[in-house]
């Protein structure tokens, strides 16, 4: 009970000391549980809208893919319309009724602009079906009544203005629909930003599958009493065949969709909550700071605790109750401010397009529990250093000015240790660069990185030293007197800079590595184009979708285009010569197709690839499979027949364009795989006649203009692009990043504070003797400045190291280039000085009004 209440009182007593390591919990938790709220929220909604959106019992083909999954010809499998009669017959059936669905469109209004979302959430195409009424109600207008009638969902209508009467076109692979909005519904649960246009039944066949009296799927209800699960064997025998079809209970088709959605909400999760680690890694460096300063300076007050009897244990145990009530008091907030947090999240993706309704909000039980125990855990742990240093205080100290004294000998070991660990992580990184697989410098690389990040940790007093007094000579020396005293304030306890140093390291270090990485993959991209790429101009679209025939002719017929390309990617299982059989892709591609894209050949002729029943492979694949010019591998189309193919080429996979590819002649893919099941293009190149390049980009993109899913970029734009794309990743790795970076500010902020608080005699005796209050501010600030410099130094230098061993194995993957992206670097550098300037103003401000004969009746 003593021991409680001593640290009840001695929270209380400094909980200004303490606040901002209280904040620094709290912003770590509320990025966690944060997290957490905003991905079960996800998960809740999409489990909601599968649950009801799935029939009783769905029949589809057994080739269909998931639902995320685009068909390669543009039109997704069917089910004879036959199949819905046979299933009504069978035994618990109440309804069955056939759907049309398909992804594979794109919805423009009277200007051509895309009405799909903006987030990545597909455009469903579809006919109105009963089934729909569990998840959606007509608001307005009437269900389409012929192929010049549309229904569009709120949703969208909203977003685009759209109304009753306007005018869509469905861009789909069997050409256009255009029709007038006839009807508007509503999801009666989340829509989270898919865009939805329905035709009627006849219409939908004809113009999504190219067929009448066929369907994607049926939906079957099954009558009163019925379970699902004896639904779908009442159907199955019913089909008599029922391995030629996939049925899938309501759960099933659920689970199924989930599934698809739940690798990327699993990526996103975990990838948040690698950076709320950072966050809280950085913390820790903060909260030893706290406990350590606070420690030394109660030494005295420690000190008379155990001159009247306390003993090592309670007074140790004294600071770690501190440390669970700071815990407890940052996770109890974090944990508001966390669901707070995800409300944000959802409101701004609202903003762009994915809808996620508060009412979905979930808080499971485990999000306050995980926030609770990692923030309480990870501050005591944090604590448990400065408290045991706290329990070695003897009874004499009660004599002595408040400051614990430096234990020499731990500072040796410590040295020793950081360098042993650094030497140890050097040696890693140097393996990664010698490796000659990827796979194998991966390990090295890891153990590389967490040693020398933990060894510069362990190292960062023996670092200050040096690094300080040589940023000293460069920086503060230049301020005179002031400068020297900023110096001497820094060095006055390097275990102390160097944590603080390290709080800000680790951020920096991995924007360093990030950086040079990010721009070595462009450098290495650009290279490789700029090498390879003979076309004038490519035409894709960066959302996946495939280029439908009526966009491909469009390029055709454009006037001063030399030659047209068309790129296609089919499935095919693989036989070779050893006898091994793979699933692998196979490029159909033009003859013309060595032109635009330049490879280089090891063995053979690239060109007579594209003879009838002749193929290439690349250099990985023979080698792993013996296979040489002249082989013959049996290929089995999945769209298609059987061809045995000559190897007329080996091409080398010493590039990171095309790597692994293998090609056949588009022709001899179409003669083994039907027409209505040949892919539709993935890849169109264009090559203008020489000198009219300007005048062919120029009517491409016009020709492509009703087509506003597709880019037309020449290679100018396509390393811009490129660019671009790194870019927009890096900048929301940073973004992520800037938690950590804030908390390791906190950390300036109240090192400076309580080392102020500390040093309070001293400043009144400066003060006294003739320093201005201006000097006394500017001293702190310049301190500020060279501990933030000294963080950035190490951090810096330290992820240049890593970006450039992960270089290395990127190069093993045809990435060779190494780009240092100095402009970013000596930015983050001098942006640092700007973060100790503003980390010092408080501190510098609250020193400069301190009364100077307060200050030295003090009692050190």
């Amino acid at each position: 009970m003593t021991v409680w209440k001593t640290s009840v009182r001695n929270f209380l007593a400094h909980k200004g000391r303490m606040a901002l390591s209280a904040v620094a919990v709290l912003l770590s938790v509320a990025f966690v549980c944060g997290t957490l709220v905003f991905t079960d929220t996800m998960n809740t909604t999409f489990d909601k809208l599968f649950a009801v959106s799935s029939a009783d019992v769905t029949v589809s083909p057994k080739d269909a893919g998931d639902a995320a999954d685009m068909p390669e010809s543009g039109r997704p499998e069917s089910l004879p319309a036959s199949v819905v009669d046979q299933i009504r017959k069978a035994d618990g059936v109440k309804d069955a009724e056939g759907g049309v669905m398909s992804m594979s469109v794109t919805v423009v209004d009277r200007n051509d602009k895309n009405m799909g979302s903006d987030t990545g959430a597909p455009t469903l195409a579809s006919n109105w079906t009963r089934n729909d009424l569990r998840s959606m109600e007509i608001t307005s207008g009437h269900v389409p009544r012929g192929p010049t009638e549309v229904m569009v969902d709120a949703d969208t209508a909203e977003k685009h203005h759209l109304k009753i009467g306007d005018e869509l076109r469905t861009i789909a692979a069997t050409g256009d629909i255009t029709a007038k909005i006839s009807g508007i519904t509503a999801f009666t649960v989340t829509n989270p930003g898919a865009a939805v246009v329905v035709f009627d039944t006849a219409t939908a066949q004809e113009k999504l599958l190219g067929a009448p009296g066929v369907f994607t799927h049926v939906n079957v209800t099954a009558q009163p009493g019925v379970e699902d699960a004896q639904l779908k064997k009442d159907v199955a025998a019913a089909l008599g065949d029922p391995g030629a079809y996939k049925l899938q209970t309501q759960k099933e088709a659920a689970d199924a969709n989930k599934d698809s959605m739940g690798s990327f909400l699993d990526v996103m999760k975990y990838a948040m909550l690698g950076f709320a680690g950072i966050a809280f890694l950085v913390g820790i460096f903060l909260i030893v700071n706290t406990f350590s300063m606070l420690v030394a300076q109660r030494t005295r007050e420690i000190g008379l605790m155990r001159a009247i009897g306390s003993s090592r244990e309670q007074v140790n145990r004294s600071v770690l109750v501190e440390a669970v009530l700071l815990g407890l008091v940052g996770s109890v907030l974090g944990v508001a401010a966390g669901i707070g947090l995800a409300v944000g999240l959802m409101k701004a993706m609202g903003a762009v397009g994915m809808e996620l309704s508060t009412q979905d909000l979930t808080v499971a039980w485990t999000t306050p529990v995980t926030g609770l125990a990692l923030g309480v855990v990870v501050t005591v742990l944090a604590a448990y250093i400065p408290a045991r240093r706290a329990g070695k205080v003897s009874p004499m100290a009660a004599l002595r000015d408040a400051g614990t004294p430096a234990d020499a000998k731990s500072g040796r070991v410590r040295a020793g240790v950081g360098l042993l660990l650094t030497g140890a992580g050097a040696a890693g990184l140097w393996a990664t660069t010698r490796v000659e697989e990827a796979s194998e410098g991966s390990l090295y690389l890891a153990l590389g990185v967490v040693l020398t990040l933990i060894g510069f940790i362990v190292i960062g007093p023996l670092l200050a030293g040096v690094v300080v007094r040589a940023l000293s000579v460069v920086v503060l020396r230049l301020f005179g007197p002031v400068g020297r005293l900023a110096e001497r304030n820094a060095l006055r306890n390097p275990r102390r800079t160097g944590a603080t140093g390290a709080a800000l390291m680790i951020g920096l270090a991995l924007v360093a590595c990030l950086s040079v990485v990010g721009s070595s993959m462009v450098a290495s991209a650009t290279e490789e184009l700029d090498k390879s790429v003979g076309t004038d101009f490519i035409v894709q679209s960066n959302t996946g979708q495939l280029v439908v025939p009526q966009a491909a002719e469009a390029v055709e017929k454009v006037p001063g285009i030399e030659h047209v390309t068309h790129y296609k990617v089919l499935g095919a299982k693989l036989t070779g010569p050893d006898g091994s059989t793979h699933d692998e892709h196979v490029t159909a591609a033009d003859p013309t197709y060595p032109k635009d894209l330049r490879r280089e050949t090891v063995a053979g002729d690239l060109s007579k690839a594209y003879g009838e029943d002749a193929m290439s492979v690349g250099s990985d694949y023979a080698a792993l499979h013996g296979i040489e010019v002249g082989d013959e591998i049996t290929v089995a189309f999945k769209a298609g027949g059987t061809a045995k193919l000559t190897v007329a080429a080996i091409t080398s996979d010493e590039t990171s364009v095309d790597q692994g590819a293998m090609y056949v002649a588009t022709a001899t893919a179409e003669k083994y795989v039907p027409a209505d099941r040949m892919p539709e293009d993935m890849i169109v190149f264009a090559a203008a006649v020489d000198g009219k390049e300007k005048e062919a980009y120029a009517a491409l993109k016009t020709a492509l203009a009703p087509y506003p899913q597709y880019k037309v970029q020449n290679q100018a734009d396509f390393k811009q692009d490129l660019k671009d794309q790194v870019g927009q990743l890096l900048n929301i790795v940073y973004a992520l990043l800037a938690l950590a970076i804030i908390v390791a500010v906190l950390g300036v902020v109240n090192t400076l504070a309580l080392s102020v608080v500390e040093r309070t005699r001293e400043i009144g005796l400066m003060r006294a003797i003739g320093l201005s209050r201006r000097q006394l501010r500017r001293m702190i600030r310049l301190e500020s400045v060279v501990i933030a410099l000294f963080g950035a130094l190490l951090g810096l230098g330290l992820g240049m190291g890593w970006g450039t061993s992960a270089q290395k194995l990127l190069a093993l993957e045809g990435l060779g280039v190494l780009e240092i992206p100095w402009p970013t670097i000596l930015t983050v550098f001098v942006a640092s000085a700007f973060v100790g300037l503003f980390a010092a103003l408080v501190p510098a401000f609250r020193a400069g009004r301190m009364n100077v004969l307060n200050a030295i009746a003090t009692d050190g």
